[in-house]
């Protein structure tokens, strides 16, 4: 009886049926469900099943109602041989491979379902783009046994030919053509197809995208029309805000995503509050003179007021970026950074002080990413993986190296998706060079353990102080449930652990652990994410928990 509740929608009357309208019986559903449990017992070789019913009747003081459905289970079928017909190409060994049914299991509908689909599939990746399976089931009704006969009927292979666009007024036709994993003439994929749209979609340039195949079966020929609509890439942002940190914060963002219609990205960006003020201006290039190479130019002004301290600086990257394949990526960018720490507190520490005057960071960042999600910004499958090394010491002041190796994986789970990261960094000084305060790993805050405030994860001085250390280690889990799909509103909840270290302290030991929940907002001008993070482990002089707001992709 509990695995037939299970699938049913109309459910018995509860405590919170006020609020969740469960407990109405509702006949059009009823009908669904009767179906419902049908599938379920064909799903587990029930093949001659009969749900008969609903049978109702008023409760003995007539304010319920008692609903009965019948059911005759009949024998439980095993599979007695899985065979192909009609195909030409691949032999019989292979196909079953893909069939997740096995001579002498309980027969299942919904694996029979899956396993068709596996097969068209394999041969559409191949160029058979109209390929079929059609299932043929013979029972034994005495031995209780099935056969299954796949009709197979390849269709033959099929090229690509015009692929047409549409749609796009401001949008140049080769910055989307430029993204498809198909060209005309090439034998048709159905996989690559699947990529080119995830592909166009990451562009974030449109509400929506089609690719519509259009095959001429006579010519052997798939035609692929493309249908976009654009949206605006183009954003300004004025407004503020109050922060426990910042006090009183104004902000400022302009932003185009897709620049005269050619993919080109330019920001131009402030923030200023009573404790911090930053400037910057960013530019990117996907196709560094239409070729397969990006570009990014940026640069930034920043001052803080730290306890014990201030700090500014000023500086400017230039990168270069290569993709190999639909996932695998690299990138070497260059940064030159002046960095000023002055108004040292007359009682600041050791390490605080040693950090007075101006300092240049002359530094290369080699990196290696490999990205399978299905969208950037908000992603229900797929991983992002990579690793960055920054050497310091071409030139300047500040000689050190530093690596970071962070992996993000995501799984859906029916609608929902759960969400893991794990992060771990090293950083060290050289020749004798102590590693900047600046550039130490610090963690606490929305994007490495919420419910703490920054730098709190971490090292302090003899102070109190923060100062960050240099081995970082992260581990994130969450739990995305849609709330309204209309807007992609969703919740969130989640558990973080980690910790910063100091150069003597034992990587692994003395882990923070925060949980807690949030909304997020997939909004017409970007991903926005508001989250209370708990904090399980308190420590003295820290709050309990700490509310928090972001822009930007999520995790």
């Amino acid at each position: 009886d509990r695995e037939i509740k299970k699938v049913m929608k109309t459910k018995s009357w509860g405590l919170l049926s006020f609020i969740t309208s469960s407990g109405y019986y509702k006949e059009s559903e009823m009908k669904a469900d009767i179906e419902r449990i049908r599938n379920l017992y064909y799903d587990n070789g029930y093949l001659n099943v009969v749900v008969s019913g609903p049978e109702t009747k008023l409760t003995p003081d007539r304010t319920g109602m008692i609903v009965s459905l019948r059911i005759s289970e009949g024998p439980q079928y095993r599979v007695s041989s899985v065979s192909f017909v009609g195909n030409k190409t691949y032999d019989e060994k292979t196909l079953k491979g893909l069939l997740p049914l096995r001579k002498g299991e309980v027969f299942s509908r919904k694996k029979l379902t899956e396993g068709i689909r596996k097969i068209t599939d394999f041969y559409s990746e191949k160029g058979y783009a109209l390929a079929s399976a059609e299932p043929d089931i013979v029972p034994d009704e005495k031995a209780h046994k099935v056969s299954i006969i796949m009709n197979i009927d390849e269709g033959g292979i099929f090229r690509v030919g015009r692929i047409e666009i549409s749609g796009n007024s401001r949008t140049k036709d080769k910055v989307i053509r430029r993204e498809m994993r198909l060209d005309e003439g090439d034998i048709f994929n159905s996989k690559l197809l699947r990529r080119s749209y995830e592909r166009i979609n990451n562009l974030n340039f449109f509400e929506t995208v089609e690719l519509v195949p259009k095959p001429e079966v006579e010519k052997k020929v798939i035609d692929i029309d493309i249908k976009v609509k654009e949206k605006a890439t183009g954003f300004l942002s004025i407004g503020g805000g109050y922060s426990t940190v910042d006090r009183l914060v104004a902000m400022i963002d302009l932003t185009q995503g897709n620049l005269f219609g050619t993919g080109r990205y330019i920001k131009l960006k402030g923030e200023f509050g009573g404790r911090s003020t930053f400037y910057e201006i960013s530019y990117k290039d996907p196709w560094f003179l239409d070729r397969p190479v990006s570009m990014t130019l940026s640069a930034y002004n920043t001052e803080r007021d730290y306890i014990g301290y201030n700090k500014k600086a000023t500086g400017a990257s230039v990168g270069f970026g290569k993709r190999f394949n639909d996932y695998w990526s690299s990138s070497l960018g260059y940064r030159y950074e002046q960095v000023t720490i002055f108004d040292v507190l007359e009682d600041a520490s050791n390490i605080i002080k040693e950090q007075i005057g101006t300092n240049i960071t002359s530094s290369i960042t080699p990196a290696v990413v490999r990205d399978s999600r299905d969208n950037y910004l908000d992603p229900s499958s797929g991983s992002r993986n990579s690793l960055f090394v920054t050497y310091s010491g071409l030139g300047g002041d500040n000689y050190f190296v530093k690596g970071l190796l962070d992996s993000k994986w995501f799984f859906p789970v029916g609608k929902t998706t759960v969400s893991l990261r794990g992060r771990v960094g090293y950083a060290s000084g050289l020749f004798d060079r102590k590693l900047p305060l600046y550039e130490r790993f610090y963690v606490g805050g929305m994007y490495t353990i919420r419910g703490l405030d920054f730098g709190e994860g971490g090292p302090r001085d003899e102070n109190g102080d923060v100062i960050g250390g240099t081995k970082e280690l992260l581990f994130n889990a969450e739990y995305i449930v849609p709330l309204l799909d209309e807007i992609r509103l969703k919740g969130v909840v989640f558990f973080d652990l980690g910790r910063a270290y100091g150069s003597s302290e034992t990587f692994g030991s003395d882990l923070r652990y925060t949980t807690g929940a949030g909304i997020r907002w997939v909004s017409p001008i970007g991903p926005i994410r508001i989250e209370y993070g708990y904090n399980i482990d308190r420590r003295d002089d820290e709050s309990s928990g700490r509310i928090e707001f972001a822009f930007g992709s999520f995790f």
